[in-house]
């Protein structure tokens, strides 16, 4: 209980950190949304409307301490105001429009590349020196080492584009009317494989080289050999006596990478047009878009934090050492 109440605490400070971070970053940008709003008047809008304009976004020039004891006020609320990009709509309704589509995408992403990554690791490391591993640990350092940007450019043109058998971007087919059919969830379905396929390249090959290293750790430690003394079978000596516990540190790497995979969903679904949150915060920066930019921004330290929370849930049924702690 101590363990939990004290990480409770952290993620709290945390929590107050990021969203001041927040707060700053969008006004740290060059450029005032109100002239990029109307930049296609020519001039032609009054000053008094100007100003309207302005008070119904909530782009009052008031004392910066001011305007950051409202924004605390409106994260409790959840009132992010109106967002410039998609008027009249509330950010809050534009983000949860959106927010689906991206969990769909890293969830989907975040389990494939992870199951395919550990289980690979743990052969990688099994057959140490041998061919599998002589290939695998190579490969898995490259797909560390390419951005996710080139990835998606190259699964574009190969599947999309010189072979048009997958979809080039969206969601789904826009012919479609959103349902519960088979119908809209396989065209749902066709439509995420290239974002996933994506994203799962380029974070399988972290979880490979961290779960290899692990588990070539736990090889050695005595528990293993008295396994393997005992005459125990292979595969129960690899996976209940070494990938078990050297499945441990890479339950906090998933947590880390989770919150990577949310932020490096933004390049994916932008690439393919994809209407998740880091679609969305691509189109908030350019409209300058300041309570969009916001709401996202905080949508997604929420998301990395309660990840973090649920790792910490986890190794309490992990190591029984923490519940005494």
């Amino acid at each position: 209980m101590n363990f939990l109440l004290k990480r409770l605490a952290f993620y709290l400070v945390a929590f107050l950190v990021a969203a001041t971070f927040n707060f700053l970053i969008p006004r740290l940008m060059p450029g005032d949304p109100t002239d990029i709003m109307l930049s296609h008047a020519d001039g032609t809008i009054p000053p008094e409307a100007r100003e309207a304009l302005k008070a119904t976004f909530g782009f009052i020039d008031e004392p910066l301490h001011i305007q950051y004891g409202k924004y605390l006020s409106s994260i409790f609320t959840w009132d992010f105001g109106t967002s410039v990009k998609f008027f009249p709509l509330p950010v809050t309704d534009v983000l949860l429009t959106a927010l689906p589509w991206t969990l769909l995408l890293t969830g989907s992403a975040l389990a494939v590349s992870f199951s395919i990554g550990t289980l690979l690791g743990i052969l990688a490391a099994w057959r140490r020196g041998q061919g599998v591993d002589m290939v695998l640990s190579p490969l898995a350092l490259a797909m560390q080492s390419v951005p996710a940007m080139v990835v998606a450019l190259t699964t574009l043109y190969i599947f999309a584009i010189g072979n048009p058998i997958l979809p080039t971007g969206y969601a789904y087919d826009p012919a479609l009317d959103p349902a519960v059919s088979l119908t809209f969830l396989g065209s749902v379905a066709t439509h995420a494989i290239l974002p996933v396929l994506t994203l799962s390249l380029v974070f399988t090959g972290g979880y490979l080289v961290t779960m290899r290293n692990n588990m070539i750790g736990q090889l050695g430690e005595d528990h293993v050999h008295m396994a393997e003394a005992k005459g125990l079978s292979d595969a129960r000596v690899r996976y209940a006596y070494a990938a078990r516990n050297a499945l441990l540190p890479s339950v906090t790497a998933l947590a880390l990478s989770f919150g990577a995979l949310f932020g490096g969903s933004l390049v994916t679904e932008v690439v393919f047009n994809y209407p998740g949150v880091g679609n969305l915060l691509y189109l908030g920066i350019l409209a300058r878009d300041f309570p969009l930019i916001q709401g996202q921004l905080l949508i997604m330290t929420l998301a990395m934090l309660t990840a973090n929370f649920t790792v910490d849930i986890a190794y309490i049924f992990l190591d029984p050492r923490l519940r005494k702690a």
